[in-house]
C-alpha cells in the first residue's frame, strides 16, 4: 500500500471499530482529559497534585487570592463613603452640621484605615514578590497617591461647627 491508500485504510479501520463500539467502554470515556501535568513543577509535582486534589493551591497562589480579596474589601469601604458623599450632596436640603461633621469624621477615619490597609497589602505584595517566580510578581501600591485620590473624591465640608 502506498501513501494515501494506506492512510485511507487506517481511517477505515478506525471507523469500523467505532461502529462496533470498541472505543465506547474505554476508561475515561465521555470525561474531560486530565491535562494537569505541569512540566515546570519538577520535584514539587506531587505536592502540587496533593494540594489541588484537596482544594488548595500553592502558597503563592493563595497569597495572590488573599491580596485580591483584601484589595476588594478596601475598595468596597471607599465606595460606601463615596456613596454617602453623593447622597448628601444630591439632597434638596443641604446636610445638617451634625451630618457634615459625621461625614468629615468618616472620611478621615476611612482614609487612615485605607492607608493602613494599603501598607498591609504592600507587605503581602513584597512577600509574594520574594517567594514567587517573576511571572507572578505584582507592582507595589503607591499609598500616598491612592489616599490622595480618595480624599479628592470625598472633599471635606469646610463649614463644620
Amino acid at each position: 500500500m502506498q501513501g494515501k491508500a494506506y492512510q485511507h485504510y487506517i481511517e477505515e479501520q478506525i471507523r469500523d471499530a467505532e461502529e462496533r463500539g470498541v472505543f465506547a467502554n474505554l476508561p475515561g470515556f465521555g470525561k474531560p482529559l486530565k491535562l494537569d501535568d505541569n512540566p515546570y513543577a519538577g520535584d514539587k509535582a506531587l505536592g502540587y497534585s496533593l494540594l489541588k486534589s484537596n482544594g488548595y493551591a500553592p502558597a503563592e497562589i493563595e497569597l495572590i487570592k488573599e491580596i485580591r480579596a483584601d484589595r476588594e474589601r478596601l475598595e468596597k469601604r471607599l465606595e460606601r463613603v463615596v456613596q454617602r458623599k453623593n447622597y448628601l450632596r444630591s439632597r434638596r436640603v443641604p446636610p445638617f452640621p451634625s451630618e457634615r461633621r459625621a461625614f468629615n469624621t468618616s472620611v478621615e477615619k476611612t482614609a487612615e484605615e485605607y492607608a493602613r490597609g494599603l501598607r498591609e497589602l504592600n507587605r503581602k505584595i513584597l512577600t509574594l514578590n520574594v517567594k514567587a517566580p517573576p511571572a507572578l510578581h505584582q507592582q507595589m501600591l503607591d499609598i500616598d497617591r491612592l489616599v490622595a485620590q480618595f480624599r479628592a473624591s470625598c472633599p471635606l465640608y469646610k463649614d463644620v461647627m
